[in-house]
């Protein structure tokens, strides 16, 4: 059997050579995973249209799609492509277990929530030539899953190819989040055995892993057990999680001694009453600034996630935010304005008070206004979401949060980290067409450990070395 798995972009023409740079940070690992179900003789191919051109001259049997919302119209395209040249069509992901009639529109067959349970179920019933329409997951375990088809992911188009996840979905429940409606009908947050996640890590060559989970430390007996098993393995990685884990006692401080050095972390609103808004109570009467500083006095540098249009927000949010986030030090932010995604509760909630304002599905990607503010207008929310970018990441601001560091190292870390990130993007976007991003992965492997002598050679995925010493 001929099978071809695809990750779409959210246009042709912009794919892959005009990219920001986080499309080549880390492969996404979701078709990879699944492709671990197919058979030895199974023919199989796997592109991410984000880093690479799709080759659509083959005549693949089966074709799997996997679907955000962005990417939906260019998913259905290809859909609609491959199934014009007599191929079978499955798609799966956030969308289609969100919209699963617009799907069906463009498949054989549909796959709604995670795919642990029901692809293998579609395989089984493929093969013997009687697949179903639908398949809906309610079994959700990680036990037994098989090893990810790494040998099918182009390690040099990224510049950190050892994504891992070791959990599915997440403790809580915010009104915004997709995570309700892609887990409905089982467990929403579940992880793998720690000996499982731990045999993982170590089939992963190199020393720097991404963890992709939305929410790393969200089980504590399993983040600590696991913690305790990666010491000693000379990782150094990045992970998401929320302010209430941080404050947690002891589990921060494992996590550090495992690697951590960079944490991802969704503060999304100074405001309480916005909080409550968005039933993130996790948040609420959590102090953020001893969130921060404990991150920092362990070496953690932070990615803070801030929302922006919430019915709270006035245009005073986006300066209030900026200058906060700038005092407190913290490295990098993502912001974002307020997206209702279809399934959320926020989004049945615009629907019921009648605000959403367009179903261009391209422009549900949290830098377009698709809704009627309440205390400010849309283009002034779009305006102040381009400003919040633009007076973060002004080199006086970097410098100014580097100032809050204790020493000249952590000063000069922030420096090259937000820099970094932000103020070369032309740089980047030539590494990107050039097809050698991985070739800075010693530079930020030495940015995250601050600038310590970790390695001499570090050899890369086209098997060139890199030399590197940083003291």
């Amino acid at each position: 059997m001929k099978v071809k798995m695809i990750l779409p972009a959210l246009t042709e023409a912009k794919s892959p050579y005009f990219r920001p740079i986080k499309y080549s940070l880390f492969p996404p690992l979701g078709l990879a995973t699944l492709a671990a179900y197919l058979n030895d003789d199974d023919e199989v191919s796997l592109q991410d249209e984000h880093v690479e051109l799709l080759d659509l001259n083959d005549t693949p049997d089966l074709v799997v799609i996997q679907v955000y919302i962005t990417s939906a119209y260019r998913a259905y395209q290809l859909a609609d492509y491959y199934r014009a040249k007599g191929a079978y069509i499955a798609l799966g992901g956030l969308h289609v277990t969100s919209l699963p009639e617009e799907a069906a529109l463009h498949a054989d067959t549909i796959f709604l929530g995670p795919g642990e349970d029901i692809w293998p179920a579609f395989l089984k019933d493929y093969r013997a030539g009687k697949p179903n329409k639908l398949y809906r997951s309610t079994t959700r375990t990680l036990v037994g899953v098989p090893p990810i088809r790494r040998d099918l992911i182009k390690r040099h188009l990224y510049l950190v190819p050892n994504s891992i996840v070791v959990s599915r979905g997440c403790p809580h429940s915010c009104d915004f989040c997709y995570k309700e409606a892609f887990f409905t009908g089982g467990k929403g947050f579940y992880t793998q055995t720690v000996d499982d996640a731990l045999a993982e890590i170590e089939r992963l060559p190199g020393r720097h892993l991404y963890f992709l989970d939305d929410h790393l430390l969200g089980q504590a007996r399993f983040a600590g057990a696991l913690f305790d098993g990666m010491r000693g393995m000379n990782r150094l990685w990045q992970a998401a999680s929320t302010v209430q884990a941080v404050l947690k006692p002891g589990l921060l401080e494992k996590a550090v001694a495992a690697g951590l050095r960079s944490l991802f972390v969704g503060f999304e609103t100074l405001n309480p009453l916005s909080l409550r808004e968005q039933n993130k109570v996790q948040n609420l009467n959590r102090d953020y600034n001893a969130a921060i500083r404990r991150l920092h006095d362990l070496g953690v540098m932070i990615n803070g996630s801030f929302v922006f249009g919430m019915d709270h927000d006035d245009e005073t949010v986006f300066a209030r935010t900026v200058a906060w986030a700038i005092e407190q030090g913290i490295e990098t932010a993502t912001f974002h304005i307020l997206t209702p995604y279809p399934g959320t509760t926020l989004y049945e909630r615009m629907v019921a008070q009648g605000r959403l304002t367009t179903g261009n599905w391209d422009l549900y990607d949290t830098r377009h206004v698709v809704f009627r503010p309440t205390q400010m207008t849309p283009a002034a929310l779009e305006a102040g979401y381009w400003r919040a970018y633009a007076d973060f990441y002004r080199w006086s601001a970097i410098f100014k949060g580097a100032s809050t560091k204790p020493d000249a190292i952590s000063k000069l870390r922030h420096v090259a980290y937000a820099g970094g990130w932000k103020k070369f993007e032309p740089a980047w976007d030539w590494l990107i067409r050039a097809r050698r991003v991985a070739h800075l992965r010693p530079m930020l492997e030495g940015v995250l450990t601050g600038f310590g002598k970790y390695l001499d050679r570090e050899p890369l995925d086209d098997g060139s070395l890199l030399t590197l010493h940083a003291e």
